[in-house]
């Protein structure tokens, strides 16, 4: 398993806009492409972070070479609400431990 950090840098004051892009386009962008496996949304005052989990770098590069994918790097790009540089991160999970009810204590989207 793949995990790709996505860590950008945004206007505070509209992450409302930010996150309304991340649940109606990267969400459903992330989910239809093959080997996708989950993802987590970070943030802290200016800052994300999107982990996606995926399962083999071939994914990975597939996403990256897809039309879906460039269409919403483009997209978001656009809505000006990106600031400064963003960052890419690509590393192999080497291992995890998930406590009991994890997946219940995580907002859902």
């Amino acid at each position: 398993m793949i995990l790709r950090t996505w860590l950008t840098r945004i206007d505070e004051s509209r992450a409302g806009e930010y996150e309304a892009f991340a649940r109606q386009r990267s969400v459903p962008m992330f989910r239809s492409m093959p080997g996708f496996a989950g993802v987590l949304f970070g943030a802290r005052a200016g800052e994300r972070v999107v982990i996606t989990l995926w399962d083999d770098l071939e994914a990975i590069e597939a996403l990256e070479n897809s039309e879906s994918y460039q269409s919403t790097v483009a997209a978001i790009a656009a809505t000006g609400f990106l600031e400064g540089d963003s960052s890419v991160d690509i590393v192999e999970l080497d291992g995890a431990i998930l406590v009991g009810n994890l997946v219940d204590r995580i907002p859902h989207w």
